[in-house]
């Protein structure tokens, strides 16, 4: 009887936390169009497993002037977008060139902001790489399963060597 409760109680756990996560895709998305409808966005992430992850959203001019931006930031599945006032109508080059004005902000802030930087000029140079567009994880390159292929790619190869003989 133990494990039928434990089953319940862990795949309404699993429910739970899948409808808070689209909640959260859903914010995304619903601030992410209304910031396309103001012109160009860039897109700053620091994604964490374990720790904070943070989102930024910014809205830019021609002259890579910041006309509105966005922030993402924490652990859980609660993190909402709250409005970053506070480098609205900066340069982007500048303010990701600037040492003083980047150590205003915490960590995550700042890799966020270089990380949009290096977008945009991935962007303005035509050097987008894949990495810059993909943003899922591939579970496959972790290091478990590289080591787990190792040993079936290895053990194939005995048993291709053992039937050859």
């Amino acid at each position: 009887m133990n494990i039928v409760y434990m089953s319940i109680l862990l795949g309404s756990v699993f429910l739970l936390q899948s409808v808070l996560g689209f909640l959260q895709v859903r914010n995304f998305v619903k601030v992410f169009r209304k910031m396309c409808k103001k012109g160009k966005v860039l897109i700053g992430k620091n994604p964490k497993k374990f720790r904070a992850g943070t989102l930024l959203l910014l809205n830019i001019d021609a002259q890579a002037n910041i006309t509105h931006a966005e922030i993402m930031t924490g652990v859980t599945i609660f993190a909402r977008f709250k409005k970053l006032a506070s480098i609205e109508g900066k340069s982007l080059p500048l303010l990701a060139s600037d040492y003083d004005e980047l150590s205003k902000f915490n960590k995550l802030t700042c890799e966020c902001i270089l990380n949009a930087y290096r977008n945009f000029i991935n962007f303005k140079t035509g050097k987008m790489s894949r990495e810059d567009l993909d943003t899922s994880t591939n579970f496959l390159s972790l290091p478990v399963f590289s080591l787990w292929k190792n040993q079936l790619v290895s053990k194939f190869s005995e048993v291709k060597r053992r039937i050859e003989l």
